[in-house]
Order: C-alpha cells, then sequence, then structure tokens
C-alpha cells in the first residue's frame, strides 16, 4: 500500500492478479478500518483474491554501458531518435474469445458453478441434522451439494458488493451498506473449513 495512502471500498489500486499471473489495476472491494485494502477485484478478468501487496513484477533492467574499446558519440552529437513502438489492435476473433470467456465467468458466478472446490476431506461425505429429540428422523445432505449453495451464496454477496461500489449512491451509504455485507461475510466464516483455497474462504472483520 502507497505510503500514508489509506483505501476505501471502490478505490483503485495496482496489484498482482493470480488469475493474469502478472499486475493489474484492481478495484478494492473490502478494506479494514486503517484503510489497508484487504480483498480486491481485478479490472481485466474479474478475478476477485485477496490483496497481495501490491504489483510484483519490477521494471526492465536498464541496457548496459558499451565496453570501453567501443568509440564514443561527440558529447554535442544529439542521442539518435528512440524508435516508437505501437501496440497493436487486438483481432476480431481476440476481442471475441475475451467476450466469450467474460460471458462464461458470469454465468459460472450467476449459477455458483465456479472453480472453487471442497477440501479433500469433505468431497464424497454427508452433512447430518440429527434432531435432539428421541424418535424424530434425522436429515442428511451429500456435503457436495451443501457446499454449491454455499458457494452460490458467496457469489451472491461478491455480487452484491460489486453493484454497491459501482453505484452511483453517497459515500456514506455505500460505506454503511459495505458494513453490511462485511457483516454478512464474518457470520459465514464458519463454513470456511470447506474450502480448500483460504483465497476463496469468507472474510469477515477481526471481530467477527
Amino acid at each position: 500500500m502507497a505510503a500514508g495512502r489509506a483505501y476505501r471500498a471502490g478505490d483503485s489500486l495496482e496489484d498482482y492478479c493470480r488469475a493474469c499471473k502478472t499486475d493489474r489495476m484492481h478495484t478494492v472491494m473490502a478494506a479494514d478500518s486503517a484503510g489497508a485494502p484487504l480483498r480486491v477485484v481485478c479490472g481485466y478478468c474479474g478475478a476477485e483474491h485477496h490483496y497481495r501487496g501490491g504489483p510484483r513484477i519490477g521494471e526492465t533492467a536498464p541496457a548496459p554501458p558499451p565496453a570501453s574499446g567501443h568509440a564514443h558519440a561527440p558529447a554535442s552529437a544529439a542521442p539518435p531518435p528512440r524508435e516508437r513502438t505501437t501496440r497493436p489492435m487486438p483481432s476480431a476473433d481476440h476481442a471475441d474469445s475475451d467476450l466469450e470467456a467474460t460471458l462464461r465467468r458470469i454465468i459460472r458466478e450467476e449459477s455458483g458453478l465456479t472453480d472453487v472446490t471442497p477440501a479433500d476431506k469433505w468431497r464424497g461425505g454427508t452433512l447430518v441434522l440429527r434432531p435432539g429429540r428421541p424418535g424424530v428422523q434425522e436429515k442428511s445432505w451429500p456435503i457436495d451439494s451443501f457446499f454449491h449453495k454455499v458457494v452460490m451464496l458467496r457469489n451472491r454477496l461478491r455480487n452484491l458488493e460489486q453493484h454497491v461500489n459501482a453505484s452511483e449512491l453517497p459515500d456514506d451509504v455505500k460505506v454503511k451498506l459495505q458494513a453490511y455485507i462485511t457483516g454478512c461475510y464474518g457470520s459465514l466464516t464458519s463454513f470456511n473449513v470447506l474450502f480448500a483455497d483460504e483465497d476463496d474462504q469468507f472474510t469477515g472483520t477481526g471481530g467477527d
């Protein structure tokens, strides 16, 4: 985080995207009370993840000086003009593939069919609700089905969070709604034991 800079939901910053495998501009989805970003969403691919501390890819090292045996240009000579490079425009096929990937991601998130996976120890297991009164039949579900519903709930909360951040509501209203959403995340952290990857888990405030 930049020195002296406090962030809040909706602000932009640069971070390393785990999906793109490179540095991208991100939007802050959640920040702590000190303004440190907690969770961000990539502005290029839409992947959501914990803030990873900023960009990781360094600048290209400068070219080494010429060897001592080479002739040096006179001090009065102007440096040669730098060749200007232009970034090629994406082809129609590339644009179509990006649009298709974006649509597939939206459909997966809306339906809960994401690449989120449960921890190995829960796969194929059964969730059992056993009543406290004798003689009452217990209820059971496959853990995979229950996990799917938890992931759908998580995706709905994240979509709601993005809509709040992108809305034109006053900042104080955004902060209030963001606090409610963060409280929901905190109430659902009990289900984090089901997730295989910590980056996919619910993240609430420190006191939740």
